[in-house]
């Protein structure tokens, strides 16, 4: 095998898999595609695992998440990408074992933190809750 037909044999098992739809063993999922082990889940693609999310691609063990992609062990996420073992994390990126962070970049085991900054507990809940209204995200 050279590299030409090592290239176009990657390229149809690519394909082959992009075009495929069905879901495995999934439970109760809607609207979703190439899902496996999922339940209620929504109009989500290529989740493993996952349950109670919606409009998410490419997750894997994470539960009641929302237009997020690509998490792992994540749960009450909300537009959310690249994110692994967060909780109530929402419109962030790349952040690891956070919890209840608003729009950061990058944190790794962070807490109430808005746009990378900390905040107190009262204060964090009360900024998001007028943000989380403001962006259309409740």
């Amino acid at each position: 095998m050279n590299k030409a037909e090592f290239e176009a044999e990657l390229r149809k098992l690519f394909q082959a898999h992009e075009s495929r739809t069905e879901n495995e063993r999934c439970v109760q999922c809607v609207s979703c595609e190439r899902c496996v082990d999922c339940t209620f889940c929504k109009s989500s693609k290529a989740l493993a695992r996952c349950h109670y999310c919606v409009d998410s691609q490419r997750c894997s063990d994470s539960t009641h998440c929302r237009s997020s992609r690509d998490l792992v062990r994540c749960n009450h996420c909300v537009a959310c990408e690249r994110c692994t073992q967060c909780s109530y994390v929402v419109r962030s990126v790349d952040c690891t074992e956070c919890t209840y962070c608003f729009g950061c970049v990058g944190l790794v085991r962070k807490d109430f933190h808005i746009l990378n900054k900390p905040y107190d507990r009262s204060t964090y809940f009360a900024i998001t809750s007028r943000l989380t209204r403001e962006l259309g995200l409740g």
